[in-house]
């Protein structure tokens, strides 16, 4: 039979392309960036530049969300395949600038293989129709009394939507939430769209901003928010269950002092809004989400902290706006400068604000540091994964540990330098990425001399070096194995997921 349709013959010919294209290539494999901590995570070969996320929730947060996902992106290279990392959700169909692609799961990468092999520095469409389930207990969707948020660090965004999941590659990102009208949606940045269907809510926000995926949030619930406004006018917006809004009020009307007490030491906020997220979910930690910091109630309702320490976790995660979120590492390695730097303003907040003292936590941190890198490697020399097992990042080494660092360095170079040195790294490297050669060699710019000796000694070596003032400070190991890793997804004490220090009576994380 002769065909005569013009598109259903094209149809059929890319068909064949891509039947034969898929025929002569390997079978599909994971790939990755490179990064050891997490050496397939991250994807060779294109760059993305924006993400859209549609997700549309039933109401169920047992239930998988029907989602779509829209990456744009510019290939690095010729591609005749693409990876994703995608993982905990079905796959229903793939495009590929408007073609239909095939696609396969390898590891945890969705395998692309379009119907044209992409150009390199040609702009590309992956359009990927799936689930998005928010079962399991290894991150992405936190399911909450009244619904979900998410909690994507360190690798887990890719449980949640198809991404290009590592904190080096960082996109700007809009995101869709259509949801029974009884919840309220909310996601990073600005709303930008709020509409009612019948008996479901479509809201929209977008960022202002790159971002990477693991600081991507969205939560569904019986939510309030609460709008003021910080310094110079700044949009806050604060998500907070609807029953306990006026009960969290001292809390939230905190926050505008916080931000200019950020903004005294290290300059202007970095982004287009702020605001914290208060979910009624037992995570063990906090999180620094871009422009809405994540949150446990029990953190505000129950009676365990004393105020000052409940401020300087909130203050904990502000820092990270900057120092994580603004200037993101280019490799996991490089964490320290996030949790360092946030765990440092943590403390000097709590110091001006409740006399809590710097120099009796860093002369503890100081008697621990021998026993933390030996347990989890020095500060910017992580130890790798065992096979088989999930790192563990968030250790004692890269809270109070890293924050030893930076006291360090402020001995070494006096405390004029230093406070340049802050604002300079997060001015410089606003909106990007950097790695702690970049950190060394602005410190070094900035004091007028070349510290690699310094940081080689404090970064990387497994003997903690002689404190700078301090001669009398001595490091121990410490008995047992006390300063074991702590599971990333079920910590067994809360430490704010961006500082791990011991609070009054129990030891705390905060993200």
């Amino acid at each position: 039979m002769l065909l005569t349709n013009r598109r259903l013959r094209a149809a059929l010919l890319a068909a064949a392309s891509v039947t034969l294209v898929a025929a002569t290539l390997p079978a599909p494999e994971p790939l990755g960036i490179g990064d050891p901590l997490f050496p397939q995570l991250g994807n060779p070969g294109y760059d993305v530049l924006t993400y859209d996320l549609d997700f549309t929730y039933g109401g169920d947060n047992r239930k998988p969300l029907d989602a779509v996902t829209k990456i744009d992106a510019q290939a690095t290279q010729r591609l005749q395949r693409i990876n994703l990392d995608f993982t905990h959700g079905k796959v229903r169909s793939v495009e590929v600038n408007g073609a239909a692609a095939r696609f396969a799961t390898a590891g945890e990468d969705l395998v692309i293989t379009p119907a044209a092999a992409v150009g390199d520095g040609s702009r590309m469409r992956i359009t990927v129709n799936h689930t998005s389930d928010p079962t399991g207990d290894r991150g992405g969707w936190v399911r909450t009394t009244d619904g979900l948020a998410m909690t994507n660090q360190a690798d887990a965004a890719h449980r949640v939507f198809p991404s290009n999941d590592h904190p080096a590659d960082k996109a700007y990102f809009t995101i869709r939430i259509t949801a029974p009208k009884r919840l309220t949606a909310v996601a990073n940045g600005v709303q930008e769209g709020k509409v009612l269907r019948g008996a479901t809510t479509t809201w929209t926000y977008r960022t202002h901003h790159p971002m990477a995926t693991e600081l991507a949030q969205v939560s569904i619930g019986d939510s309030a928010v609460v709008r003021r406004k910080g310094p110079g006018g700044l949009p806050l917006r604060d998500v907070v269950p609807a029953a306990d809004r006026q009960k969290l009020e001292p809390w939230l009307r905190k926050t505008p002092d916080q931000i200019g007490w950020m903004e005294r030491q290290v300059g202007p906020y970095p982004f287009e809004t702020y605001g914290v997220l208060i979910a009624d979910a037992s995570t063990g930690f906090e999180l620094e989400t871009q422009t809405l910091s994540l949150f446990e109630r029990a953190l505000f309702t129950g009676s365990g902290y004393p105020e000052w320490y409940v401020d300087s976790v909130m203050v904990h995660e502000l820092a990270h706006q900057w120092f994580g979120d603004s200037v993101s590492p280019r490799r996991w390695a490089d964490l320290w400068l996030n949790e360092g730097h946030a765990t440092w303003y943590e403390m000097r907040y709590a110091r001006e604000h409740a006399g809590k003292s710097m120099e009796t936590r860093m002369r503890e941190a100081y008697r621990q540091s021998d026993g933390w890198r030996a347990v989890g490697g020095p500060p910017a020399k992580p130890k790798p994964p065992v096979e088989g097992q999930p790192i563990s990042l968030f250790r004692p080494v890269v809270y109070d540990g890293s924050a030893l660092v930076l006291y360090a360095l402020r001995h070494e170079i006096g405390e004029t330098a230093f406070a340049r040195l802050e604002r300079d790294w997060v001015r410089i490297h606003r909106d990007g990425t950097a790695t702690t050669t970049d950190f060394i060699e602005l410190a070094s710019s900035v004091a007028g001399r070349d510290l690699s000796a310094f940081f080689t000694a404090w970064l990387y070596r497994q003997k903690t070096p002689p404190m700078p003032g301090h001669p009398d400070w001595r490091s121990e190991t410490p008995a047992g194995n006390q300063n074991a890793p702590r599971n990333r997804y079920a910590a067994p004490h809360r430490m704010p997921h961006g500082t791990g220090h011991t609070a009054p009576e129990q030891s705390v994380k905060p993200e």
